[in-house]
């Protein structure tokens, strides 16, 4: 099976001899893709518990942006919001950017996507408040960053995950939403762009983009999700994915790089064909700057909020005395490695880093 460490090994001296002003973020992934599970992060010695032998087992490289790392993330953060859901409806909530605005963002990453965090976040809060939607002084919602489309095109979006209510102003009660609704998207959209032109103008940076992106509708999409772990369940595998993984590449022929997809609104999988440097150009766009936080949680479930989950919990109980609670999860236990021969499991014996393993996940 082709892999993507498969083509930056074969590739990436070519494609970094044609691209000498590469960003050093994009060397590191490189570096890291091609050096993940080879030994370069050291390994781990385990052994067999019914006389299977020993076993070694290199280490991943752990950066966010290797698929092979990621898979494993997956269940981890699940796990973590599961402990955070609440009863009721809950919404997941996409905002997008016009396709004119997308170069513009891949020049300014940073400022811009704090500034789709900060535009998008704050329109779904003024909303909220509003009368005539909830009422609610602070909401609470996780959001994730994706910045790629179905074929690796530049497509930058975030999805929030909003349950469905909020506190009042004194923190005393909750205020819930109705079964089917949250916000009305067509005010989410134009709010959400004056707050993302506000962000640019104070930026400085209006000028450097097309007025028409002022003047044409910014899509927004709200769809109900009961209970909320369905909603957690649906964006979990997309929160520590990568722009492709490997179960999508289908070959690597005469330098054309070949993968799935799927349109939108169809099952059916479909194929892509990419030059081998188009496709390691498309992949490369979607790293993010060093250190920028592509999870991010607001309102009530920020880490800094004062009210504990507990107490909204006891809140929401008293809004709908016959809903009860949802059960509390406690952490699953850690999947065995399993012996390769045999297929029993193994126990640790000893794990060896090397100076190199900086990316390495010890989780």
């Amino acid at each position: 099976m082709t892999t993507l460490r498969d083509i930056f090994t074969a590739f990436a001296p070519e494609y970094l001899e044609r691209s000498p002003h590469l960003p050093m973020a994009h060397r590191k992934v490189i570096s890291a893709i091609q050096q993940c599970q080879s030994g370069h992060y050291g390994h781990s010695l385990s052994q067999c518990q019914h006389g299977g032998g020993q076993h070694r087992v290199n280490h991943s490289c752990g950066n966010r942006h290797c698929p092979q790392c990621q898979q494993h993330k997956t269940q981890q953060w699940l796990h973590h919001p599961l402990d955070k859901q609440l009863f009721g409806p809950h919404f997941l909530v996409t905002c997008t950017v016009p396709e004119t605005l997308r170069p513009f963002i891949r020049s300014q990453q940073r400022l811009a996507y704090h500034a789709l965090f900060n535009a998008s976040s704050e329109a779904l809060k003024r909303l909220a408040k509003d009368e005539r939607c909830i009422g609610t002084a602070l909401p609470g919602f996780p959001g994730v960053l994706h910045t790629w489309g179905r074929q690796l095109q530049s497509h930058p979006h975030i999805h929030y995950i909003v349950p469905g209510g909020g506190l009042s102003a004194d923190r005393s009660a909750w205020l819930p939403s109705r079964a089917n609704f949250f916000v009305p998207v067509k005010a989410l959209s134009p709010l959400y762009r004056a707050l993302f032109k506000a962000e640019m103008g104070q930026a400085g940076l209006l000028e450097h983009i097309d007025p028409q992106v002022w003047t044409i509708p910014w899509n927004v999409h709200r769809q109900a999700q009961h209970p909320g772990r369905s909603a957690f369940t649906y964006l979990a595998p997309s929160v520590f994915t990568v722009a492709i993984s490997n179960q999508r590449l289908v070959s690597l022929k005469d330098r054309t790089v070949t993968f799935t997809y799927r349109k939108v609104g169809s099952a059916r999988p479909r194929t892509a064909h990419l030059d081998v440097m188009e496709f390691l150009r498309r992949f490369l766009q979607h790293v993010l700057p060093d250190g920028f936080m592509k999870v991010r949680h607001f309102g009530f479930l920020q880490a800094s909020c004062a009210i504990p989950l507990a107490t909204i919990r006891f809140m929401i109980v008293q809004a709908h005395p016959s809903a009860g609670q949802p059960p509390l999860r406690t952490p699953p236990p850690p999947l065995a490695a399993r012996c390769p021969t045999c297929g029993a499991p193994m126990h640790l014996v000893m794990r060896l880093w090397t100076s190199h393993s900086a990316f390495v996940d010890t989780g």
